[in-house]
């Protein structure tokens, strides 16, 4: 008898639309938190090395919050809510290296995205 897994259906576009947006709210919090924590250690961040240690530093939570979720259970927070699961092409959990690579491509749009559009110029 052969073993007929039932592959698993995408989640509808509003659906992840909604997951989206709780995710932002969830993440803002994570950033937020994280924030209160090393800006006493690092200080008023006037200096550049100062900038670039806390963009490494969000960006170090941010991936710890999300590969985390998705290494453990296949769902971050906001997936949770909304039923959504993260798998393999063929069902199965995903890889340390498929979360680094989801992330860091994620992020990668979206700074094309910004690379993209046009910005006004800022007011001095």
């Amino acid at each position: 008898m052969q073993d007929k897994a039932i592959a698993p259906l995408p989640a509808p576009f509003l659906v992840r639309i909604a997951a989206m947006i709780y995710e932002s709210l969830l993440v803002t919090a994570v950033v937020f938190v994280a924030s209160f924590i090393i800006i006493p250690v690092v200080g008023e961040m006037h200096a550049p090395w100062q900038r670039h240690l806390f963009q490494a530093y969000i960006l170090g939570v941010l991936f710890a919050y999300f590969s985390a979720f998705w290494l453990r259970s296949g769902q971050t927070l906001a997936m949770k809510t909304w039923r959504i699961r993260l798998v393999n092409a063929d069902g199965g959990p995903l890889t340390f290296k498929q979360a680094v690579l989801r992330f860091f491509l994620a992020g990668g749009r979206r700074l094309l995205v910004g690379a993209v559009r046009p910005r006004p110029p800022i007011p001095s």
